[in-house]
């Protein structure tokens, strides 16, 4: 079992536990059945980012206490040097930085994912959330799946669309892409 899935699952159970919130509630906040929730809050099954971030607006705490266990305090400015932002490895094959994890009340999430490529690898998770989301890609090539449609970015490019539309990545080729990923509700 992964440590920081496990790490997660504690965490939302936590909240639960303060909050007087059955698991049901929260299953049908991210749109799973409650047993898959509940294999969640024991880092059986890995949760998704939007799906983080759909439970922490609806329960009013912050995505970063839910992935990382600490609480924004900037409230001026916040600096992240290179490489140094929070970051959760959700699986093998993708690792997000967050880069506003220490300013209370930011507006948007901003993450600076990397994705491992999958060779022969076809099937792609798609999510939703609410919002829009831009990204642009800094390193690699990826495939962008968006509402059906199938977009390639390579290094330099940029998205802007519309987050409530099912969407989904993967690295293209034998290199991990890395990418920006900026979203507001």
């Amino acid at each position: 079992m992964d440590e920081q899935l496990k790490q997660i699952g504690e965490r939302l159970r936590g909240l639960r536990d303060v909050l007087d919130i059955p698991a049901e509630e929260v299953a049908q906040t991210i749109g799973i059945a409650t047993d898959k929730y509940e294999k969640i809050e024991v880092g059986e099954v890995d949760i998704t980012i939007s799906n983080l971030m759909k439970i922490a607006h609806k329960y009013g705490v912050s995505a970063e206490e839910l992935m990382f266990a600490e609480a924004p305090r900037m409230k001026a400015y916040s600096v992240v040097r290179r490489g140094q932002g929070m970051s959760v490895e959700r699986t093998k094959a993708y690792k997000y930085q967050s880069l506003v994890s220490g300013f209370v009340d930011h507006k948007a999430d901003v993450f600076i994912v990397t994705v491992e490529p999958k060779p022969g690898a076809r099937t792609i998770y798609k999510n939703t959330h609410p919002g829009q989301e831009f990204n642009l890609v800094l390193e690699g090539q990826m495939e962008l799946y968006i509402g059906g449609k199938t977009i390639v970015l390579n290094e330099g490019d940029s998205i802007y669309f519309d987050s409530t539309k099912p969407h989904g990545m993967l690295a293209v080729g034998d290199k991990a892409v890395k990418f920006l990923a900026f979203t507001v509700e």
